[in-house]
């Protein structure tokens, strides 16, 4: 059996084939109010990646092979002799297909949320834990369409997924475990997503990839709530031993992400189009990106990394043994004292009031929409 580490009973779950545990006739009535008010509030973010009055892809045209996306100081290459290897414009065109490679881990990040959410949607035997996890199941949908036609608009295709990051997602999919599920994907792999979120809208050089994050950012503020509710119920209830399962399992998804999500092996099919090894790459950018590069980096609030380590410390997961694997990054004392706000919600609550907005200016009563359909 699963050891699922649920306390309150709004997580409690079901066999996923069991489906005839869904139709029993007292689980409708054990609704939980725990997720009403996030559920609720979901017209209020709604956004269509198809229509222009949201975000439109054509307004803005930009060159890959000329124009930067992210400013180089963004582009570890180009930190390291990769750089002198390189002409301006290869410079550029390196710059943007790792961009490239970001975004479309993004994307399969986001394929990988949607596929998790719907699990959950057919194991939580709460109500409102199921109906939420289907609303988020929606927002992600929308998220895999807006990447994906950004991709294609600027590019064409995405790049595959990275050997460690399909792996670790397929792990918590898969996972049997529902802490696994939620520590990884909604708080760790959903920090993440914030971190490189508000990273992209506060330094990309291009329009249509900031209002794409902004939208995106709307929703994942929604769904990372989601993880600190399951974290706040949970946490505080649990033995010493289930707190050292959750606990290692969260730094083993912290250092798998943070010593190989951009590690040049994961991205070398960008490589050989510039005459480039990924192995002679990571050896240059080891060489020229040390501990104390990476401690620097991660001092700033929006690096993705420093935002999963708050996660973490916030929501009461990680204690004095395993301190150790995050201090090296961070300052510990540091985050104790800030606001348990993830990066980028001002942005989100922001865009929620003016989706409201376009929201209230597009709605049409219920009959002429039906007529329009037909």
């Amino acid at each position: 059996m699963a050891d699922h580490i649920t306390y309150d009973p709004a997580y409690n779950t079901v066999d996923r084939d069991n489906f005839l545990s869904m139709i029993e006739v007292d689980r409708y009535g054990t609704r939980c109010d725990a997720f009403d008010e996030i559920i609720s509030l979901t017209r209020d973010h709604h956004w269509d990646p198809t229509d222009p009055a949201y975000i439109d892809f054509d307004a803005q045209p930009l060159d890959v092979e000329k124009e930067l996306i992210m400013p180089r100081e963004f582009v570890i290459e180009l930190q390291c002799a990769v750089k002198d290897r390189l002409d301006e414009r290869q410079q550029i065109q390196l710059a943007n297909e790792s961009v490239r490679f970001s975004l479309s881990s993004i994307l399969h990040g986001e394929q990988g949320a949607l596929s998790l959410s719907t699990s959950l949607s057919q194991i939580l035997r709460d109500p409102g834990a199921q109906e939420y996890a289907a609303n988020q199941a929606r927002e992600e949908a929308r998220h895999v369409a807006g990447f994906s036609k950004y991709v294609q608009k600027r590019w064409g295709t995405p790049l595959g997924c990275g050997t460690t990051l399909a792996k670790l997602m397929n792990d918590i999919v898969l996972a049997p475990e529902v802490y696994k599920k939620l520590v990884g994907m909604q708080m760790l792999i959903e920090g993440l997503a914030m971190g490189a979120f508000a990273t992209f809208h506060s330094k990309t050089n291009d329009p249509t990839l900031r209002r794409l994050v902004q939208l995106v950012m709307s929703d994942e503020a929604f769904h990372h709530r989601f993880g600190k509710i399951w974290a706040d119920r949970t946490v505080p209830q649990l033995t010493a031993e289930e707190h050292e399962k959750v606990e290692d399992w969260a730094a083993t998804c912290f250092q798998t992400l943070l010593f190989n999500l951009v590690n040049a092996e994961q991205k070398q099919a960008i490589y050989p189009r510039f005459g480039l090894d990924w192995q002679w790459v990571r050896g240059a950018v080891l060489e020229a990106f040390t501990d104390n590069d990476r401690r620097h980096v991660m001092r700033q609030s929006t690096n993705i990394f420093r935002v999963l380590i708050k996660t973490l410390f916030k929501a009461g997961i990680i204690t004095d043994r395993t301190k150790h694997v995050y201090a090296v990054w961070v300052n510990m004392e540091e985050l104790r004292g800030e606001s348990d706000e993830v990066v980028g919600t001002d942005i989100a609550d922001a865009t929620v009031i003016e989706l409201r907005d376009i929201n209230a200016s597009k709605a049409k009563p219920i009959s002429k929409a039906l007529k329009r359909a037909g």
